[in-house]
């Protein structure tokens, strides 16, 4: 009877282990793994806050990340510069481009519980204007001849001097909140406690500051009375540190899980990381060489087409990218950037091609003398000074197109100086080439680089004086209607690549690292460097099991 026992207890045991199977195995086909909310994301950033306010932004990197998360604005852009709803709802523009009636969306509260309305819309506008608030000059401007009507709660008007369609990406600023700040004088504005604990309408708040000491941070945490999606995670926290290099330690001895940028110098230090995960976009920059074309007598080759076009096509822009860059470029093809909507992807692309470049310069006279490695063109020499910031990174890039274009008999000499006297250079006008990069708009509004009103006082720095393309500029930023736009910003771009004006060169990319416990990070094209974190509402670290069933009726 003993055995007969023990045989009964192990049948019954295992029933009851194989019951225990069936219901995992259940379980398990019929649940998937979803994200769940909770956890918290701690990033590393080089630089320090100084106002989290998004009147104040422009002047500092770290400002614009946390100001990202924490304000709004009536509209944002996407990943290729397309004005999309935030605050507002939906607007309406004039036929005569003149009037715009934005529809704020209802029920939006800010972070202390008082809700939006047009009064805050009006309150900003006031702060834009304002002479003595701490706004750009440049965006102070922009808004000074606008006049704001409140038409009701939840309605506003905006009314401009003259047409102007890059006015819609300039409605992406965050607002500010009235009922706060109303009392406050512009002119104190800068100093104001509220820029260290700001209440927005953004996904996150201000929870905690701490700039005193050594460890430097801001925290956030999700938002209870956000209008969006809410976020997975529960908090976010930002770490300050004096350089990229101090950030990737960081990261490496376990304070930051996100490196929120990723340098080329210490990109294959980061590549060997086995935990983090890198994303790399292209950022709306563009690097290029500025030809000084109003210096028409120290520099009369600049005022020959074949000579621009010889340089265009006497440089391996590719070559450049992969063994300057390590690959972390796009060769640029055009003024306006790539993917964007105004892009026209029918343009003419300078491919690599010496012995034509060579030809081009033969066709204008610029010939080489046997035995002599520089073109000359009677007593003149196809000779000029390229002058480049000092950075390494920006010398080696220098170095490298004043090699190749040495080998088509093009002498260039490199000079370096400190980024402000290169600048003022731009400004004086006062070089022969340069090399430069351009933070250029979301919208393709380009006439402050290349229309002849700006040829003195403004940054047309090479100096172009082209009637037909400042005709188009003219025209396109006036225009309402966004296929007549785009028509007139091809035209602008054939006419760019027939003139070449300056060297395009490429597109930097902008490379972040964050570890492989943060799921579902996603980065598009960028705009500005805050936007690596556009999608972060959708980021998680904890997960759960859930019936199929209901993921697919979320999915529905």
């Amino acid at each position: 009877m003993p055995t007969l026992h023990r045989q009964a207890l192990v049948g019954a045991a295992g029933l009851a282990l194989a019951g225990v199977l069936l219901v995992y195995l259940a379980f398990t086909y019929t649940t998937v793994t979803v994200p769940a909310q909770g956890g918290a994301y701690v990033e590393g950033i080089a630089g320090f806050p100084f106002a989290i306010n998004p009147l104040m932004v422009a002047y500092n990197e770290a400002d614009r990340d946390i100001a990202s998360l924490v304000f709004s604005g009536l509209t944002r852009l996407n990943a290729r510069g397309e004005v999309e709803p935030d605050l507002a709802v939906k607007w309406e523009v004039s036929l005569d481009g003149l009037t715009y009636i934005f529809h704020l969306r209802p029920g939006v509260r800010w972070h202390d519980g008082v809700s939006l309305t047009a009064d805050d819309v009006l309150f900003t506008v006031r702060m834009l204007q304002d002479p003595d608030s701490p706004v750009p000059s440049d965006l102070r401007n922009l808004w000074s001849t606008v006049q704001a009507v409140k038409e009701d709660d939840l309605t506003v008007r905006f009314v401009l001097a003259e047409p102007f369609a890059p006015f819609l990406d300039h409605t992406t600023v965050g607002l500010l909140p009235a009922h706060v700040l109303e009392n406050v004088p512009a002119a104190d504005l800068s100093n104001h406690d509220f820029n260290l604990h700001p209440i927005g309408t953004g996904p996150f708040q201000v929870e905690a500051v701490d700039l005193e000491g050594e460890n430097h941070s801001v925290l956030l945490r999700r938002a209870p009375l956000y209008y969006g999606p809410r976020p997975y995670l529960e908090r976010v926290r930002f770490r300050f540190y004096p350089s990229d290099q101090s950030v990737f330690r960081a990261y490496q001895v376990g304070e930051v899980e996100g490196v929120a940028q990723v340098p080329l110098e210490i990109l294959p230090q980061a590549r060997r990381e086995e935990r983090l995960n890198l994303y790399s976009a292209p950022i709306a920059r563009q690097a290029l060489v500025f030809l000084n074309l109003g210096k028409k007598e120290e520099l009369p080759f600049f005022q020959e087409k074949e000579v621009r076009q010889a340089l265009m096509y006497g440089l391996d822009r590719q070559a450049l990218v992969d063994n300057v860059l390590q690959g972390q470029a796009l060769v640029a093809h055009s003024p306006i950037l790539m993917g964007t909507w105004a892009y026209y992807e029918g343009i003419h692309r300078y491919e690599y091609a010496p012995a034509l470049a060579g030809a081009l310069l033969d066709k204008a006279g610029w010939t080489l003398t046997p035995g002599t490695p520089v073109r000359t063109k009677g007593e003149q020499r196809l000779s000029f000074t390229l002058l480049v910031p000092t950075d390494s990174l920006q010398i080696a890039v220098a170095q490298e197109i004043a090699r190749q274009w040495g080998q088509i008999g093009v002498e260039v000499s490199v000079a370096t100086a400190a980024p402000v006297d290169v600048q003022q250079a731009l400004e004086r006008r006062d070089y022969q080439a340069a090399l430069a990069e351009l933070a250029l708009p979301g919208h393709p509004d380009l006439y402050p680089f290349w229309h002849q009103t700006q040829i003195t006082g403004g940054q047309n720095y090479a100096g172009l004086d082209h009637r037909r393309i400042s005709e188009v500029l003219e025209t396109a930023r006036i225009t309402v209607d966004p296929n007549r736009q785009k028509e007139f910003y091809r035209e602008f771009q054939e006419l760019f690549a027939e003139e070449v004006p300056a060297i395009l060169l490429y597109q930097p990319v902008y490379t972040y690292g964050v570890d492989q416990k943060i799921q579902n990070v996603q980065m598009g094209p960028l705009m500005y460097p805050s936007d690596r974190l556009s999608t972060l509402s959708s980021w998680y670290i904890a997960t759960r099991r859930t019936i199929v069933s209901q993921v697919e009726r979320g999915r529905q």
